[in-house]
């Protein structure tokens, strides 16, 4: 069967449910990045135009589902982990699952996110971070753009055991809401059972600042473009940590950067909110 046969007429809906598994041993180093792509691009404008609406109600990709779990377990002595997990494809069902696992001393796991959503896509993010050895760290940076209909949801769960003790941990995730019509629920998560930690997490959700809008603006660039500037400033954070391979040269047609910022060109907003108020800058 031709998996690329979004343009078919025997176009039949896809189920992908897949599993990865990464060990680290002692004194180890692992950098992992994860790249979800598939099943085409969001219709932009469905907030506002009720044609849009029709074009991504028929859309055969909405129809997808897309499941992935990333487990890391640091079982060595200071060994790391660094895993990256962009997810950008146009599927209207998808969550992706990652885990690290800190079971020895001086472990460290890391893991940033970017998730990219519009259209009617339902999206969910869901991670587990567990201290289970002494002196352990770990960070996570997660980040979700929504625009259009999308629904995103964010559930963060970090565990810190009674054995966990000198663990330094910290979360935060940032969310930028493109739409009115577009939602996110953030869930952050810490379950500390040791008493000689430091642990910290956060959670906020933004539209674009209109202060820096406004500064673009002044300068001479167009309401549309200096929106798509500060979208892709947002998304750099993470997607500057994936890999050098998967890069691409950055002037390449096809190069991580490119791809991206079509996929957020897309997603631009239209026009003024409805709604307006103090935001926070992004």
């Amino acid at each position: 069967m031709d998996l690329d046969e979004s343009n078919s007429e025997n176009f039949v809906p896809k189920l992908v449910n897949s599993c990865t598994q990464v060990y680290v041993g002692s004194n180890t180093n692992v950098t992992h990045s994860y790249l979800e792509e598939t099943g085409g691009v969001a219709t932009g404008g469905v907030e506002a135009g009720v044609e849009s609406r029709k074009i991504e109600s028929r859309r055969k990709e909405t129809r997808n589902t897309h499941f992935e779990t990333i487990e890391a377990h640091i079982t060595g002595e200071d060994g790391r982990y660094e895993g990256t997990a962009i997810a950008v494809g146009g599927n209207g069902r998808s969550r992706v699952s990652i885990s690290a696992s800190l079971l020895a001393e001086g472990a460290h796991g890391g893991i940033n996110g970017f998730s990219l959503a519009g259209g009617n896509q339902c999206a969910d993010i869901r991670t587990f971070i567990h201290h289970v050895a002494e002196s352990t760290t770990s960070n996570q940076a997660q980040r979700n753009m929504i625009g259009g209909r999308a629904t995103v949801s964010f559930r963060g769960r970090i565990r810190v055991e009674q054995n966990a003790q000198k663990t330094l941990t910290d979360q935060l995730t940032r969310n930028i809401l493109l739409s009115d019509r577009s939602k996110v629920w953030n869930i952050p998560s810490l379950e500390i059972i040791a008493d000689d930690v430091m642990c910290t997490h956060g959670a906020t959700i933004s539209d674009l600042s209109e202060e820096e809008l406004y500064y673009l603006r002044s300068r001479g660039i167009s309401k549309m473009l200096s929106r798509n500037l500060l979208m892709y400033a947002f998304v750099d954070e993470v997607t500057k940590e994936v890999v050098g391979i998967y890069q691409g040269e950055k002037m390449a047609p096809n190069s991580l950067k490119n791809r991206v910022i079509r996929r957020l060109q897309n997603l631009v907003p239209r026009g003024d909110r409805a709604y307006k108020g103090e935001y926070q800058s992004a």
